[in-house]
């Protein structure tokens, strides 16, 4: 017995010495974040539950909730995909921090580097604490629990916290770019590192890896069902009015709707929308319509504009409008971009750090994705047309269906017709379609939840 009661005294020692923090002082140093909030609306505005169905390719060194080595996620159906949320850190000095980021509406699903811990989560008791737990009992001890120096790890909340994040001034610590991890997936994971922000090394005796880790941001993604507070409607028959609706509490600036078909596209830009104000403009898709290349050179540089405006560096800006550039600018869809009110992103994502920044920029993006009567129509036709078709002309129609472009976004499309149609056989042929056009979208490569 007295051989074990040496390492368990390590143990508990261990557990003290890493203890978080209360979030304490402030420091001179400056955290910048960007992210992202998808969400699809139906023409009626409605908020939709949605799956995209494909499972990213994320660098294979990313961490997952249900396989925290780095396999992709299960993919769940919700009211929000959070998309991207990057941290930067800047600092003259090297420094330590410990950062945790609550997401109470939601969960967090991927994250890197190695977090000390996500929740909500349970830990199971070391062999060595269950083991003395049962010995004490059986020698007549009942209350002796030392396996709650583990269990008591676990929480009921939904976050991710980075315990001893050691922050290194880029200017000084070059070198460490050798450390930061790459993989041959071609990822757009890596344009979110063409900024100046310092190397950060998470220490992997606190965060439960085996080594150090390093990287130029914390990471993570997640997904929840609130709503966002943009309503996106179409207004009138057709799809050349669109109307949005602030019903949040704090105005939404620089907002971009857009309409993409057929490789050409348009978009018009609205500054602000007051709280509860709504606004219908015409777009007139049809008309005056540019090429995608065109059409994504001038939003990207406006894009840029904003979020600079909203507090991100020029390269930071550049780095996330180089993240998102294909799927905002390059999808198929009418969707809005905006800027979410900081205010809106505190109350969803409570962050705190130890010791706290001198600046805290947030800027999180908005996209209201529509599924517009035009795509339910055409994806109807294609579902007729699988129905009748033999097994050769069915392979054509799952071709058919994939160049409609829905993307990521087909499975929202088919269960909005399949609530309107009320046939077993519809709904089962619908998904069938369904599955087998999505099989060949397995090899994205965006930071989007494809």
């Amino acid at each position: 017995m007295k051989t074990k009661l040496f390492p368990l005294i390590l143990i508990v020692a261990q557990l003290h010495v890493f203890a978080g923090n209360e979030p304490g002082k402030t420091e001179d140093f400056t955290v910048h974040e960007w992210g992202t909030f998808t969400s699809v609306q139906g023409a009626d505005g409605i908020l939709m539950e949605w799956n995209p169905l494909v499972a990213t390719e994320l660098p294979s060194f990313v961490y997952d909730l249900n396989k925290p080595t780095g396999d992709p996620q299960t993919v769940i159906r919700t009211l929000q995909r959070m998309e991207t949320p990057v941290i930067y850190f800047y600092s003259d000095k090297e420094r330590t921090v410990d950062i945790s980021v609550k997401f109470p509406e939601g969960r967090i699903t991927e994250w890197f580097p190695q977090a000390r811990e996500v929740g909500p989560s349970t830990v199971k008791p070391r062999p060595l604490l269950a083991e003395f737990d049962k010995l004490a009992n059986n020698a007549g001890l009942p209350g002796v629990n030392l396996s709650s120096i583990d269990t008591k790890r676990g929480t009921s909340e939904s976050l991710v916290r980075w315990a001893d994040v050691k922050v290194f001034p880029a200017k000084q610590h070059g070198d460490l770019k050798d450390l930061v991890p790459r993989d041959p997936s071609g990822s757009h994971y890596y344009a979110a590192r063409e900024t100046d922000a310092d190397f950060l090394r998470v220490n992997g005796r606190v965060n439960d890896t085996d080594k150090p880790e390093y990287e130029n941001f914390l990471f993570y993604r997640g997904v929840g069902n609130f709503k966002t507070p943009l309503q996106v409607m179409l207004s009138g028959d057709g799809e050349e009015h669109v109307s949005m609706r602030n019903t949040g509490s704090e105005p939404l600036v620089h907002l971009f709707v857009l309409h993409v078909r057929n490789g050409r596209g348009k978009f018009v830009y609205i500054d602000r929308l007051a709280p509860e104000a709504e606004k219908t403009i015409k777009l007139d898709p049809k008309n005056n319509t540019v090429s995608l290349g065109e059409l994504a050179d001038e939003l990207s540089e406006q894009m840029r504009a904003a979020l600079v405006k909203q507090g991100l560096y020029p390269r930071e800006a550049a780095a996330m409008v180089k993240t998102w550039r294909d799927s905002w600018f390059d999808e198929q869809g009418l969707r809005v971009l905006y800027t979410l009110p900081r205010a809106w992103t505190d109350r969803v994502l409570p962050i705190a750090m130890d010791p706290k920044p001198r600046e805290l920029v947030r800027v999180m993006v908005g996209r209201a994705e529509m599924i517009t009567p035009t795509m339910e129509w055409e994806l109807m036709k294609q579902i007729v047309h699988y129905s009748e078709a033999d097994d050769a002309g069915r392979q054509q129609v799952v071709e058919h269906t994939r160049q409609l472009g829905l993307g990521r976004f087909a499975e929202a499309t088919t269960r909005r017709l399949m609530g309107k149609v009320s046939d077993r056989e519809f709904n089962r042929l619908s998904r069938e379609l369904l599955e087998a056009a999505a099989k060949p979208q397995l090899r994205g490569k965006s930071l989007a939840l494809k």
